[in-house]
């Protein structure tokens, strides 16, 4: 399955992200892409899209990863909502045992 998603570039802290047209099954670090779709830099809040071409392969059915969708709904290319990319936290949970020894 095609994926669109952000591939790192970049040194060692100064991200910037290329969006690319890669296989679902290669590593998003592996380097492999089939097309370089826009780019991205969120120090310079800079993003550069070719959403025609998104729209062209998303027409021959490849998926937006998360963070994805997100800025196509942002940049309104499709409608939807977000979607929340953040990880869950868990609860933090109260152990029993702590409160009989006191």
């Amino acid at each position: 399955m095609l994926k669109i998603r952000l591939q790192r570039i970049g040194r060692k802290n100064d991200p910037s992200f290329r969006v690319v047209l890669t296989d679902s099954k290669n590593s998003t670090k592996s380097g492999k892409f089939l097309e370089i779709l826009g780019t991205y830099n969120p120090k310079a809040g800079q993003a550069k899209f070719q959403t025609e071409r998104i729209k062209y392969w998303m027409g021959k059915g490849a998926k937006l990863s998360d963070t994805m969708h997100n800025f196509m709904v942002h940049e309104k290319v499709i409608e939807g909502k977000k979607i929340n990319v953040l990880p869950r936290k868990t609860p933090t949970k109260k152990r029993k045992d702590l409160k009989a020894k006191k």
